[in-house]
């Protein structure tokens, strides 16, 4: 019985900083949407990391690309959260959006950890079902 009570404390420690990791990684895309949705693309740029911060070069340039690469992040009509998974090494956060007309499309978004938390290191997109 104590031998099946400290696999279960072990198992369950382990599985409360993959928690938490996927919480964390949740409320910065959530928090992004958020933004986005209220205009607020200071708030939206401040989740991207370095290197997209490097390529747009500020707010409204990187709001700009959202708006018209990916209305469907930019104003969905649902947001549902897939699994957080490892992918050679990398850590990629699936959600799916469904758009104002109602096509469904699957987000990949690759995550990393810096000095300030998490942040979105890119998103690939794709119509949910296409190529599967």
């Amino acid at each position: 019985m104590i031998r099946l009570l400290i696999t279960l404390s072990f198992i369950v420690g382990l599985s409360l900083p993959a928690r938490a990791q996927s919480e964390a990684i949740t409320g910065v895309i959530s928090s992004q949407i958020e933004a986005f949705q209220t205009g607020d693309l200071e708030r939206a740029f401040s989740y991207a990391s370095p290197a997209i911060k490097g390529i747009f070069g500020n707010p409204e340039r990187f709001g700009v690309m959202v708006q018209r690469g990916y209305p469907m992040v930019w104003r969905p009509a649902d947001v549902r959260f897939g699994p957080l998974k490892s992918i050679a090494g990398r850590t990629v956060q699936t959600v799916f959006f469904t758009d104002q007309g109602g096509r469904v499309f699957e987000a990949s978004y690759e995550m990393i950890e810096t000095e300030n938390g998490w942040q979105i290191n890119g998103v690939s997109l794709r119509e949910a079902g296409a190529g599967a």
